[in-house]
């Protein structure tokens, strides 16, 4: 459940802020995932044959977000503590002020926190300044890591998104690594069974299916006893988190793009003829099927509106769904299936995701027990249990994903292991890795906003471009 529930304004002015002085000197920093050199890491302090018991006696301090990843970790703690010997005192904070607190923390360069929760995309704000630690040289320093870790289980898109050389418009999954994923989210269609068996319907293979879809749904499903039902969920909101579930998978689906790079130099793309047609289309979507207030649409809103039988389908993160669908959490429980969603012209299920992954702080005083922590945190063994036990899901290991255990939990909920199995390969983060990200999105939130209530696509969206182009460009 990604809980992006507002607009990041305060966080983009504190990194904004914070930021900008410590870019001028930070382009050196951290250089790790596949060099064979550590350039001076603290990893290199570490020495002899690995042991879980190096650092006992130790405290760690982490900043943690509310969610139920979170539960999942604190209930198993004292399984960490009695392997190492190390304690670990935390901070839990809600999304609404979370990251307000860990740029804070982080540009002041006191390390209150040693490490903490963070999102794919904050690497890009994070990783720049140099508040970031590469793991890159504690993942292949031996003495440090355990052979149990076992990098090659983790799914490889995931631990590349966390990857990057700290440059704009360059790839994913080259230079530092600058945080493990820990838990994620797949952009997929989940949809109420019984409205959709009442109607006579299936999924929608292609986005005009789907708009069709939700047309319908709107029209049709109040008078078959569904009252006050429309056709489909989808953020709305002013806010950066609106473009990356649904939109920015259908979008990347149709072959689109945000940026181009053109040696290093990033030109804003989402206003070509074939960018403006698709957010056109989009925005008709929602008005033809969409709910009636979609402008403030959260993904809370968005995943309640699915459990109390007021969408007939969501478009968004497929745990959204999962915290409706199972047994007792809402009056559609028991009643909610999944699907890929619509593939685009060409057949494609490239699919946008959003990742919470584990940082190191670089200017811990305890890094070698913050890389214990993360080590366990991130291990086979407690992910495992976290997903069977607790809702850790979706699994960002293979061996997780695999578990019979795990299979026999999540196979009442029709459709789940099925669709996860057919988009994991074909998931990643579909945008362009840049520091003015959440600035940039929130402005391509607005834009989808101004054609919603009726402005013209192509001027709307070419002021846009140019608004990015001085801003990034």
């Amino acid at each position: 459940m990604d809980t992006h529930v507002h607009d990041r304004r305060r966080f983009l002015a504190l990194a904004a802020g914070a930021a900008a002085a410590p870019l001028l000197t930070a382009c050196g920093t951290g250089f790790g995932g596949d060099d064979s050199k550590s350039d001076g890491s603290a990893a290199d302090d570490v020495t002899g044959s690995f042991d879980w018991k190096r650092e006992q006696g130790t405290t760690v301090k982490a900043l943690l977000n509310k969610h139920p990843y979170t539960d999942a970790l604190i209930a198993d703690l004292k399984s960490f503590t009695a392997k190492t010997g190390i304690k670990v005192e935390y901070d839990v904070f809600p999304e609404d002020n979370y990251f307000d607190k860990l740029t804070v923390d982080l540009s002041s360069g006191r390390a209150s926190y040693d490490v903490f929760m963070l999102g794919a995309y904050m690497v890009w704000q994070y990783g720049p300044p140099g508040w970031l630690e590469d793991l890159g040289p504690w993942m292949r320093n031996s003495s440090a890591t355990g052979a149990e870790w076992d990098q090659a289980d983790f799914f490889p898109n995931l631990l590349q998104a966390d990857q990057w050389s700290l440059k704009a418009g360059a790839p994913l999954g080259q230079g530092g690594q600058y945080a493990l994923p820990w838990g994620w989210e797949t952009n997929v269609v989940a949809y109420n069974t019984e409205v959709f068996e009442k109607l006579g319907l299936k999924p929608a293979e292609t986005f005009e299916e789907l708009t069709e879809l939700a047309g319908t749904i709107k029209q049709r499903a109040p008078g078959a006893g569904f009252d006050g039902m429309y056709g489909i969920a989808v953020r709305g909101s002013r806010s950066w988190a609106t473009i990356h579930p649904g939109f920015m998978t259908m979008y990347a689906r149709n072959g689109l793009t945000d940026f181009r790079v053109d040696g290093g130099k990033l030109t804003p793309v989402m206003n070509s003829s074939d960018a403006v047609a698709f957010t056109e289309d989009w925005a008709g979507m929602v008005k033809r099927g969409g709910p009636p207030s979609w402008t403030s649409y959260t993904w809370y809103q968005c995943s309640s509106d699915l459990g109390a039988k007021k969408a007939g389908m969501l478009f968004d993160a497929d745990t959204a769904a999962y915290f409706q669908a199972v047994k007792g959490a809402s009056p559609a429980s028991g009643k909610i299936a999944f699907h890929p969603g619509p593939k685009g012209p060409d057949g494609s299920l490239a699919t946008n995701m959003w990742i919470w992954s584990l940082g190191m702080n670089a200017k811990s005083k305890k890094k070698s027990a913050s890389w214990l922590f993360l080590q366990w945190a991130t291990g086979k063994e407690h992910l495992r249990k976290g997903a069977i036990t607790h809702n850790h899901i979706d699994p960002v290991r293979k061996s997780v994903a695999d578990d019979a255990a795990y299979k026999d939990k999540m196979r009442h909920l029709p459709g789940f292991l099925e669709t996860f199995e057919t988009v994991v390969d074909q998931t990643r983060i579909q945008f362009t890795p840049q520091a003015q990200f959440f600035d940039a999105t929130t402005s391509w939130a607005a834009a989808l906003q101004e054609i919603y209530g009726g402005k013209d696509a192509k001027s709307v969206l070419d002021g846009l471009a140019d608004d990015l182009a001085d801003k990034v460009g």
